[in-house]
C-alpha cells in the first residue's frame, strides 16, 4: 500500500512516525529513510535509539503466554540528506544536494528489494522532487514493484501528482494556524 502525506500544514513526518509505531506496536519492522533533513539531532533520532537499545535490553527472546515467539520489531530512521536546501545558512552546492538525494533513492531500492521492512518511509521525498534533487519519474520508476502487502509513505509538502496517481490513500495537511507565523521558531519535541 502506498500512502503520500502531503500538503502546507505541519504533520507529515509526524504522521509518518505515528504509522511507525502503530507497525511497532504490531511487531512488524519500520525503516524512515530521511530525503532532507541534515546531521542535526531530532526527536525521531533519539527515540530510534532508545527504542533499538530497549529493544535490546528488555526484549524476551522465548515466548509470551500462548508459547508464542515474539518477534522483537526493528525501528531505524537514517538520515541521507544534507539539511534545508537554500536556507537556514546553507552554503552547500546544489549538486551535493542532488547526489544525496539520489543515493537515498539507490538506499531505498536496496532496502525495499529485501524483506526485511514491513514499512518504509520516505521522509521529504515529495521536497526533493519540488526542489528538482529526483525527478519524479525516477521515484515513480522505484516504487512501482513495491510490494503491496507491505506499506510505503511518501511525505513532504508539493507531492507532485504522479505520486498521489500512484497512492492509495493520500492525505494533504493544510495550515489553519502556526505559531511561526507569528515569529515563534521551531520548538523542540514539536518540529524536531
Amino acid at each position: 500500500m502506498i500512502i503520500v502525506f502531503t500538503g502546507n500544514g505541519k504533520g507529515k513526518t509526524t504522521a509518518s512516525l505515528g504509522q511507525m509505531v502503530r507497525v511497532l506496536g504490531r511487531g512488524k519492522s519500520a525503516l524512515m529513510i530521511q530525503f532532507i533533513k541534515g546531521p542535526w539531532r531530532s526527536g525521531e533520532d533519539e527515540f530510534s535509539e532508545r527504542f533499538a537499545l530497549r529493544a535490546q535490553t528488555y526484549a524476551d527472546p522465548n515466548a509470551d503466554q500462548r508459547g508464542q515467539k515474539i518477534p522483537t520489531p526493528q525501528f531505524t530512521v537514517k538520515k541521507m540528506g544534507l539539511g534545508f536546501v537554500g536556507i537556514l545558512g546553507d552554503k552547500l552546492p546544489r549538486e551535493e544536494h542532488q547526489k544525496a538525494a539520489e543515493k537515498a533513492l539507490e538506499y531505498f531500492k536496496e532496502e525495499a528489494a529485501g524483506k526485511k521492512w514491513y514499512l518504509i518511509v520516505l521522509d521529504e521525498i515529495n521536497v526533493a522532487v519540488s526542489l528538482g534533487l529526483l525527478k519524479p519519474e525516477h521515484v515513480i520508476d522505484a516504487i512501482k514493484d513495491y510490494p503491496k502487502e507491505r506499506l510505503l509513505i511518501l511525505s513532504g509538502r508539493g507531492a507532485p501528482e504522479e505520486f498521489i496517481d500512484a497512492a492509495d490513500l493520500a492525505t494533504e495537511m493544510k495550515e489553519i494556524k502556526h505559531p511561526f507565523n507569528d515569529g515563534e521558531l521551531a520548538k523542540y519535541g514539536v518540529e524536531f
